[in-house]
């Protein structure tokens, strides 16, 4: 019997939702994709991006703020640990649902509370960049800069939004007790929202106020689990260059050299398409025999069988 081929799915925001009772539903369209890679005999790691839903925690953690003025502010990471654990409860179970309705019961599914470790010294941390929660008007802005020590930024015409450090993950602290998880078969959800970060001191690990990039968090966790695959699931069922422009171009199979250069031309927005290309990159390049796609959720089995998606390989 061959090796089964190991890949670790990376879930955009589409796939969640953003609010609850939209997550419920999203969550049920997201397991039939994944367990369709199940059934194409491929052994599957979950990973998730948080942005709505860390914001809509630390909002509600802000509002009880308001209710009880003992009540302290709860730190960012605490509300990243809230987020993948609700996420990880809507997903274990849809995903447990719809193997058990296509007659798979063998497989046990877990969410893992992940932390992963970032570098103290990362300039993100003096350059904050990563928008979390809703947008609020300027007055509110003003108040929460100087209630909460935020640092908040104008978006697009659109409101002022939270903006927080995205450091680069070094570390996930709870590898081994993931790897032991995926070796015994279990189907792992795991660095949900890039993994709960926390900066090393001494023995003590002390979370920080960050959002970590779910793309490198799942690629630093695919090569940690010598995956065959990353899947990086976006709004796109390709990467494009000159994206929305006349001389628009879909990219199904480019080199690790081709993708550098596109990347140095421009090509892919930052803070959007950019970091899934980089992360792509970062894993195809790491060993011989490793691919990563971005693709469709709903794409992810034509992706894996070359039917579509783009493929980067060395």
């Amino acid at each position: 019997m061959s090796k089964k081929k190991r890949i670790v799915i990376a879930l955009g925001g589409n796939a969640l939702g953003n609010t609850l009772p939209e997550q419920m539903k999203a969550v049920k369209i997201t397991a039939k994709a994944i367990v369709d890679l199940i059934e194409e005999g491929c052994e599957v790691v979950v990973a998730h991006g948080n942005g709505p839903q860390v914001g809509m925690v630390n909002n509600a953690m802000i509002a009880l703020t308001h209710e009880d003025a003992d009540q302290p502010n709860t730190p960012l990471s605490v509300c990243v640990a809230m987020s993948q654990a609700y996420i990880g409860y809507d997903l274990q179970n849809a995903l447990r649902e719809e193997m058990l309705n296509r007659g798979i019961e063998n497989i046990p599914v877990a969410t893992m509370i992940t932390q992963v470790r970032v570098d103290e010294s990362d300039p993100a941390f003096s350059a904050p960049s990563k928008p979390i929660g809703k947008f609020v008007s300027a007055e509110q802005a003003k108040m929460m800069e100087e209630k909460f020590n935020y640092v908040m930024k104008e978006d697009s015409g659109r409101g002022y939004r939270r903006v927080v450090a995205s450091p680069k993950p070094v570390e996930i602290i709870e590898i081994g007790t993931i790897r032991t998880m995926v070796e015994s078969g279990d189907l792992v959800i795991a660095c949900g929202g890039g993994g709960i970060p926390v900066i090393r001191h001494g023995n003590h690990l002390k979370g920080a106020s960050a959002v970590i990039d779910k793309d490198f968090a799942s690629c630093l966790l695919a090569k940690e689990l010598d995956a065959d695959f990353l899947i990086i699931l976006t709004a796109v069922e390709q990467v494009a260059l000159n994206f929305g422009k006349p001389d628009e171009k879909w990219l199904s199979d480019v080199s690790l050299d081709e993708t550098e250069k596109y990347i140095k031309e421009g090509h892919f927005a930052p803070g959007s398409m950019l970091p899934k290309v980089q992360a792509a990159v970062d894993f195809a390049g790491s060993k011989k025999g490793r691919t990563a796609l971005i693709t469709l959720l709903e794409k992810s089995r034509d992706a894996i069988q070359g039917k579509t998606g783009t493929m980067f390989h060395i």
